[in-house]
């Protein structure tokens, strides 16, 4: 890839955003404003700035990457992740929005009318949206690395800077014309390559390969493999070597390694034969699998189903639990406006998300060496040269490269603008502009230090586990709390607890190695399947166990979250608003 014309796609990506968010800087006045934009965002565009927001590189990376790697098993993937916006339309949209709230944490207190819910509620806000905000920091770090040579610490530094002037200029104003602009231009950004992709595609005398296929060399590829990898082939593969592999040194000498595992060092070069099928990475003992493995292999059937399942429950009802996704339904005028949003949403994500699997299907033809040296993220950045090559290329590749970096900027401004709305309202002592101006300081102020010194942080494993927190304790704190009159403070404060404290001890003593191995290891890596139900079941028997502790206010809150609002008037915290 051209870095001049890359480095000026990112370079136009963050002038447009600084531009657009400064628009409001002129129209953000009250708290109001900078908290839910006054809440008078239209479906239109509030949708195209929940789709900006929610669509991360690990989109428009990592589902190409995915796919690449294990083929139209990933596909389900993208459904997971889309699907989430059914449950928020069924079960939470609207209600969400009568209530009147600011954040979770106001909705918690509204509901339970509990400072003590609503103190464990922002402390998984805060929580969440830090875990999620750390690998959108390394992640541009390491994308503008390959993309520019510039060094790892810029990227961080570089998002965290225009975020952060993007919020504290004006607040959710700026961040809802922000992220609507950044999904159109990362809709664009893998539409139009993609035109010239499948145009390329067509116009190639070789064979067509099935997108069911293992993944094979169309030539003679060589291959360097720049960190110590495992490679499990299920045949005897031909090959040529210069390194070290299992062991014992080669200097480009042709050999052939048998079936089963191998351990090839850093800085060998394979060189394969044109036909020859990809082998597969497998995972090291030493390194548990990543929240993106459960299909890889590596453990029996049963076990990777089990993980797969785990996945798409923590994909399914993790969404609505996202405190940058939550926040942006309190931006809705009124609850029916709510439910078109999400509508609207539905149709733009799932849009977006028909384009990542064609670039992992054309990369399993074109670049299937991504698979071994682990850049398999990188597919759609390369696919552009690779197919089109010349200066059309580099300028669709540029395109692709500022898309990608305008998707950490998108979901990293939700995400600070939810954490610091939190941080506000509940950890500084006064409320209002200049103290969210300094919230957001604060808010992007620590992941920013953590990306610094926690290296190597896996992307997938950090969205993962954000997403299965969120399952296990927000889900059942909504759902519940909207469709259930008999929740009580106990309640809420110990399914909190029991749900998402489980799922994060569970993940986290598995990325530290304490897991044992076998079934224990995989229900703690993917731990929804019972973290989610453990949620639930703790919320509803403590409350039950406590129908005293009802708050006394509890059917009227519940009849402001279902019926119109004309008729029972505004809420007392959207009063508060005018």
């Amino acid at each position: 890839m051209n870095q001049t014309y890359a480095m000026a796609a990112v370079a136009a990506v963050v002038a447009a955003t600084v531009l657009i968010g400064s628009l409001g800087l002129r129209v953000s006045r009250t708290t109001s404003d900078f908290y839910v934009a006054s809440r008078s965002v239209k479906p239109g565009l509030n949708a195209a700035a929940i789709s900006g927001e929610y669509l991360s590189a690990a989109s428009f990376l990592g589902v190409a990457g995915l796919v690449l790697l294990q083929g139209p098993a990933m596909l389900w993937y993208p459904v997971g992740y889309t699907a989430g916006y059914l449950v928020l339309l069924v079960l939470v949209a609207a209600p969400l929005r009568r209530s009147g709230a600011y954040t979770l944490s106001d909705f918690a207190e509204a509901r339970l009318e509990s400072p003590h819910v609503r103190r464990l509620a922002s402390l998984l806000v805060v929580g969440i949206g830090w875990l999620y905000l750390l690998p959108q920091l390394q992640g541009a770090g390491l994308t503008l690395e390959i993309l520019t040579g510039a060094p790892e610490w810029f990227g961080g530094l570089l998002v965290a800077a225009v975020v952060t002037a993007a919020v504290a200029a004006g607040g959710m104003r700026s961040v809802t014309f922000v992220q609507a602009f950044q999904y159109w231009l990362k809709l664009t950004a893998l539409l139009v390559p993609a035109l010239f992709l499948v145009a390329a595609w067509t116009a190639d005398d070789a064979p067509r390969a099935r997108f069911d296929a293992p993944a094979a060399f169309r030539e003679h590829t060589s291959v360097r493999v720049d960190e110590t990898v495992r490679l499990d082939l299920d045949a005897p593969l031909a090959l040529t070597v210069t390194g070290t592999v299992d062991g014992a040194p080669y200097s480009g000498t042709r050999t052939t390694l048998g079936e089963g595992l191998h351990r090839v060092e850093a800085g060998t070069v394979l060189g394969f034969p044109a036909g020859a099928r990809v082998p597969e990475r497998a995972p090291d003992p030493d390194d548990p699998l990543g929240w993106s493995g459960a299909l890889s292999g590596g453990g029996p059937d049963g076990q990777r189903l089990y993980a797969t399942y785990g996945l798409i429950l923590a994909t399914f009802l993790g969404t609505m639990g996202l405190p940058h996704v939550a926040v942006r339904f309190y931006t809705s005028p009124d609850g029916r406006a709510a439910r078109r949003t999400t509508l609207v949403v539905l149709g733009l994500v799932g849009a977006f998300y028909l384009l990542p699997p064609l670039y992992g299907a054309l990369g399993r033809i074109y670049a299937p060496e991504l698979a071994l040296t682990g850049d398999a993220d990188a597919a759609v950045l390369v696919l552009p040269d690779r197919l089109v090559g010349g200066t059309t290329g580099d300028l669709l590749g540029a395109l692709v490269a500022g898309g990608a970096f305008a998707a950490f900027l998108s979901t990293a401004s939700g995400l600070t603008m939810s954490v610091a709305g939190v941080l506000s309202q509940d950890v500084l002592p006064s409320r209002g502009v200049r103290p969210f101006r300094l919230a957001t300081l604060l808010a992007m102020g620590v992941p920013l230090a953590l990306s610094v010194v926690a290296r190597n942080v896996p992307v997938a494993d950090a969205v993962g586990l954000a997403f299965a927190v969120s399952a296990s304790s927000f889900c059942p704190l909504l759902v519940l709390g909207i469709w259930w009159r008999r929740l009580t403070p106990p309640g809420a404060v110990a399914g909190l607890l029991a749900g998402g404290g489980a799922a994060l001890t569970a993940v986290m003593a598995t990325r530290a190695g304490l897991a044992p191995d076998g079934w224990p290891h995989t229900l703690m890596a993917w731990p929804a399947v019972w973290s989610v139900p453990l949620g639930f079941l703790t919320m509803a028997g403590v409350s039950l166990a406590t129908p005293r502790r009802v708050p006394p206010h509890a059917l009227a809150t519940l009849a402001r979250l279902h019926l119109p609002e004309g008729l029972l008037g505004r809420p007392r915290t959207e009063a508060a608003d005018r």
